[in-house]
Parts: structure tokens; C-alpha cells; sequence
């Protein structure tokens, strides 16, 4: 309970200074790129099964409605933007993304994706990161044209950046079926440095492209997620194949960053610890408020673990007493701790610094 406290007293103060921040001088610009944890309406406009369009997903949003989100109500992506002090980052295939709205930045990320292109083949037409990318590039033209070339990468520059990926390339490619190409082409030990080579470039890209504040979360803990209890645990242990995978992924990601940071010699890529930020509040949901840390909120079958969520699903009354809403995705107060935590963490869960410190040192730059 005494760290619960810890981190409410430092959320209290990185309120204050974040709010002072914002009035001293606007938010940045905001990107996102990634997956289903960070999609926020992108794959509504496309012929997928990827899709979070229907109810009961959205039932706590301020519309109530299904708006693409995998969540309950708000994502990650939009609760940053709120601690920012800023509007809601648009889906980049949205058609309201136009005009003054492309100055606060957009989404790019989209459900089912991952590190690698063959992640996700099932969903068929997804917006894989080569092509989130390519938007982005599409994006500064749009821009360019509305204030030009300069200020476009003033804003680019001065933006804040998040990327999600990597849990997909286990989850919905080498762990996928039994025996998947993948797993007969690499050994897990193989896999990963061979995830962390392609996640570099796409890193990379993002930088050439002009990104220079890189939010880049780690996995979580594969294992636990609702999906994986019910297909692998019989007394609610998480299961031990995919705990291994991101046990392996997330060090040498940090590695990585750290090493990319060293040769660019700044502190570019900023390493969200999501795995123990899960755990904290998965170890002792209690402290947190949370009375269920394993099952879904919206599911069927063991844990709420098995198929999609659907209006003929079981829903739980209370979402704010479950860390997970569906099969694999957390609630918005799940999300809303993991962005104190964005927001406040100490080394253990923001390397080498948090987002208050990025914003207080990037305000002194202006």
C-alpha cells in the first residue's frame, strides 16, 4: 500500500507541473503507431475482422459508443493526450482528420499487427507498419501544404511519439497454431534478437522521418492475458511459453533502445516498462481497487478468455473491478494506471526518464 501512495503523491505533482506546462505554452503534436492497444478507430475503415465497432466495446466512452477502441471507454493514446492537455489524436483514415485538426497530430496504429509483416495474416487488411509509416510520410505533405515545409518539421520534430508492437509477432504469429512457419524457421532464444534487428528499423524510420521524443512500450505479460488462461491454465497460472517470450523481448528491447540512444546521442527512445506495470497491479489488485485480475470483464468461456467480446458476451457490471475488458485488453482504469505510471515511473518503469521530465526539458528547449 505505502508504493500505492508513493505514486498517487507523485501523480498529484505531475499533475500540477504538466498543467503548468500546458499553460505556459501548447501541447505538442501527438503520434501514435502500433496495434490493437493503441489503435483508436483505424480498422473501422477496413474489410477486417479486427475491428472493435460494435458494443459493447465503447460502453464507457462520454459517447457510448463502440468508437474502434479495443477498451471499455478510453485507450492509452487518449489518455496521454488528456495529461497533455490536448485534443484526441484522430485515426489517420478518419474522415475528420483534416484542416487545423492535423496540427494536433494523429493515429496511425492499427489492430493485429506487429513488428513483422506476416504478423496478423489473418485479419487480411490490416495497416502494417511499413504502411504506417508511409501515412505518416503522406501526412507531413498534408501538412507542408497548410503551414510548409519548415514548420511541418518544427512540429515533427518537437512532437511527442508513441509506438506499440511486439506482442502479436508471439501472440498471432510464432505462437499462433502449433508448429507455425516461424516457429519451425527460428527457436524462441533466435526469434527475438531477430524481432529486435526488424523493430530497429522500423525505430529508425521513424527517426529519419523526423521523430525525436519515442515513447516505445514493452510486452506485457503474455501469459496472463485472459486468452492464454483459458487455452493454457487450469489454476489460473499464466501460461510459461509466452511469459518466457516476453521475459526474453523486453531486456534486449531495452538494450536495443539504449544502443540507439548511445549512437544518436540523445535521448530519443524512451523504454515504457508495460510488463511491470501489468504486474504491479495484477500482483496486488487490491491496492489498486481492482477485485479481478484474471478473468475478463467481456468474454465467454474459462476466464472470459475464449472468442471475441459481443453484445451476447458476459459483461460485467463494474469495469473499474477488472484490470483485463476483453480477452486481451485492459480496461480504461487499467489504462489510466499505466499512464500515471508513463506520466510519473521511476526508472523501473520509464527509461531513462518519465513523460513530466520530458515535458519540463522540452519546454525549457522552446
Amino acid at each position: 500500500m505505502a508504493v500505492s501512495k508513493s505514486l498517487l503523491l507523485l501523480f498529484a505533482t505531475s499533475v500540477f507541473l504538466a498543467s503548468a506546462l500546458v499553460a505556459e505554452s501548447a501541447p505538442p503534436a501527438f503520434f501514435v503507431f502500433g496495434d490493437s492497444l493503441v489503435d483508436s478507430g483505424n480498422n473501422n475503415y477496413l474489410v477486417t475482422s479486427a475491428r472493435a465497432d460494435a458494443p459493447p466495446y465503447g460502453i464507457d466512452h462520454p459517447s457510448h459508443r463502440a468508437t474502434g477502441r479495443f477498451s471499455n471507454g478510453y485507450n492509452i493514446p487518449d489518455l496521454i493526450s488528456q495529461r497533455i492537455g490536448s485534443e484526441p489524436t484522430l485515426p489517420y483514415l478518419g474522415p475528420d482528420l483534416h484542416g487545423q485538426r492535423l496540427l494536433v497530430g494523429a493515429n496511425f496504429a492499427s489492430a493485429g499487427i506487429g513488428i513483422l509483416n506476416d504478423t496478423g495474416i489473418q485479419f487480411v487488411n490490416i495497416v502494417r507498419a511499413p504502411m504506417q509509416l508511409a501515412y505518416f510520410r503522406q501526412y507531413q505533405q498534408r501538412v507542408s501544404a497548410l503551414i510548409g515545409v519548415e514548420a511541418t518539421k518544427q512540429l515533427v520534430n518537437n512532437a511527442l511519439v508513441l509506438i506499440t508492437l511486439g506482442g502479436n509477432d508471439f501472440v498471432n504469429n510464432y505462437y499462433l497454431v502449433p508448429l507455425s512457419a516461424r516457429s519451425r524457421q527460428f527457436n524462441l532464444q533466435d526469434y527475438v534478437p531477430f524481432l529486435i534487428s526488424e523493430y530497429r528499423k522500423i525505430l529508425m524510420s521513424l527517426y529519419d522521418l523526423g521523430a525525436r521524443r519515442v515513447l516505445v512500450t514493452g510486452t506485457g505479460p503474455l501469459g496472463c492475458v485472459p486468452a492464454e488462461l483459458a487455452q493454457h491454465s487450469r489454476n489460473g497460472e499464466c501460461a510459461p511459453e509466452l511469459q518466457r517470450a516476453s521475459a526474453l523481448f523486453n531486456p534486449q528491447l531495452d538494450d536495443m533502445l539504449a544502443g540507439l540512444n548511445n549512437e544518436l546521442g540523445s535521448h530519443v527512445f524512451i523504454g515504457v516498462n508495460t510488463k511491470q506495470m501489468h504486474n504491479d497491479f495484477m500482483t496486488n489488485p487490491s491496492d489498486y481497487g481492482f477485485v479481478n485480475a484474471k478473468t475478463a470483464c467481456c468474454g465467454q468461456g474459462p476466464y472470459n478468455g475464449i472468442g471475441l467480446c459481443t453484445p451476447m458476451s458476459n459483461l460485467c457490471r463494474n469495469r473499474d473491478q477488472y484490470v483485463f475488458w476483453d480477452a486481451f485488453h485492459p480496461t480504461e482504469k487499467a489504462n489510466k494506471l499505466i499512464v500515471d505510471s508513463i506520466m510519473v515511473g521511476s526508472s523501473e518503469y520509464m527509461n531513462p526518464m518519465n513523460l513530466s521530465t520530458i515535458l519540463a526539458l522540452d519546454s525549457k528547449i522552446k
